[in-house]
C-alpha cells in the first residue's frame, strides 16, 4: 500500500503516521508538509511545498497512490470565516483534485469532526465549511470516507501544535476513562484513528462513508 498524508505534523496526523510506519501492509508514506521534520523512518518521504492551493507541479509525485489520509487542519478560534474556508476547503480540494486524475482506486479520507454539517443550513461557520469540503469530496471520482471523531485523545507522543489544545488535553486527561464509559460513541484516540484508516483503504468504497467515533473505534479494533 502506497500512502500519502497531508498534516502529519498535527496532534491526529502523527498518530495515523505511526500507525502507517508500523503495519506492514504499508510500504511507502509520502507526507507533504509546509516544513521538514516529519519524515524519520526508511519507508517515509516528505516532500515540502509552500502553496497548499496549488499542487500542479506535484503531479507526477501523486501518480500511483492506494490512499490519502488527510489530516491537516486548523482552529476556528479568532478566525473569519472566509480564513477558515481558505484553509480548510480551498486546501483539502485543491489535493484532491490534484490527486484524483492519476489515482482511478484511491481511496480519501478526510478528517472533519462531530458536528459537522452537511446540510449548508447551521448556525456555525466552521461546521459549514467542514459540510461543504465534505460533499465535495464525496461526489468525487475516488472512494471517500469522512471521519467525524469528538473528543480525541493523543496517544504514544502525539500532541497538539496549538498551545490552548495541548493544555486542555493535559488538564482533562484524567476525564477520558469517564467519557470512554459514559460517552463510548463520541471518544476515540490518535491510535484508533490511524488504524480505522488502514482499515477503510480495504473496504474499497464499501460501507458507510460517514464515520464517527464509535464506527472508527469498531475499524481500529
Amino acid at each position: 500500500m502506497k500512502v500519502i498524508i497531508f498534516g502529519a505534523s498535527g496532534m491526529v496526523g502523527q498518530g495515523v503516521l505511526r500507525e502507517c510506519v508500523r503495519d506492514e501492509r504499508v510500504e511507502s508514506v509520502l507526507l507533504v508538509s509546509r516544513a521538514p521534520g516529519g519524515g524519520h523512518h526508511a519507508k517515509v518521504r516528505e516532500i515540502v511545498h509552500d502553496d497548499f492551493t496549488d499542487f500542479t507541479s506535484l503531479a507526477d509525485e501523486f501518480a500511483g497512490l492506494d490512499a490519502c489520509f488527510f489530516c491537516l487542519g486548523v482552529s476556528s478560534a479568532g478566525r473569519s470565516e472566509e480564513e477558515y474556508r481558505r484553509i480548510t476547503y480551498d486546501c483539502t480540494l485543491a489535493a484532491a483534485r490534484a490527486l484524483a486524475p492519476g489515482n482511478p482506486a484511491l481511496t480519501f479520507v478526510y478528517v472533519s469532526g462531530e458536528g459537522t454539517d452537511s446540510t449548508g443550513q447551521g448556525r456555525s461557520a466552521w461546521a459549514r465549511v467542514k459540510g461543504r469540503t465534505e460533499n465535495e469530496l464525496l461526489a468525487m471520482d475516488f472512494h471517500a470516507y469522512m471521519f467525524r471523531p469528538g473528543y480525541i485523545r493523543p496517544r504514544h507522543g502525539a500532541t497538539s501544535r496549538t498551545r490552548l489544545y495541548r493544555l486542555m488535553y493535559a488538564l482533562t486527561a484524567w476525564l477520558y476513562p469517564v467519557l470512554r464509559r459514559l460517552a463510548p460513541g463520541h471518544v476515540t484516540t490518535t491510535e484508533h484513528i490511524g488504524r480505522a484508516m488502514l482499515a477503510v483503504v480495504g473496504l474499497r468504497g464499501a460501507g458507510p462513508h460517514i464515520l464517527h467515533s464509535r464506527e472508527i473505534n469498531q475499524l481500529a479494533a
